[in-house]
């Protein structure tokens, strides 16, 4: 099992930043591909970014809609991982979810195991 509790969400004018950050525990932290999705209101759940382990060299991936924008990067030692989101607009407005799964720069719900409660990201235009 791994537990994951996300934090660093709040409410920001557009063109702001914040940092999301996701606290593991439980199985090793290293051996997991990380993935963040969000959730707005009525939509479904959307990939945004995920992150392979150190040892498959932190490759990345992000959704269109992000790219040049967030990024997202691990720390083994700390056993987190962040999203940092620049330029933020109002469509990034929803809940953000820190995902654990395999080894991967996965993209679908469905291939993470373990997810975190979420953390609410506002953005006012």
């Amino acid at each position: 099992q791994v537990q994951l509790v996300e934090s660093g969400g709040g409410l920001v004018q557009a063109g702001g930043s914040l940092r999301l950050s996701c606290a593991a525990s439980g199985r090793p932290f290293s051996g997991h591909g990380m993935g963040w999705f969000r959730q707005a209101p009525g939509k479904e759940r959307e990939f945004v970014a995920a992150i392979t382990t150190i040892e498959s060299g932190a490759s990345t991936n992000y959704a269109d809609s992000v790219k040049a924008r967030f990024t997202i990067s691990r720390d083994n030692a700390k056993n987190t991982v962040y999203l940092q989101m620049n330029s933020l607009k109002p469509d990034d407005t929803a809940v953000y979810y820190c995902a654990a799964g395999r080894d991967s720069r996965a993209t679908m719900v469905r291939e993470y195991d373990y997810w975190g409660q979420g953390t609410q990201v506002t953005v006012s235009s």
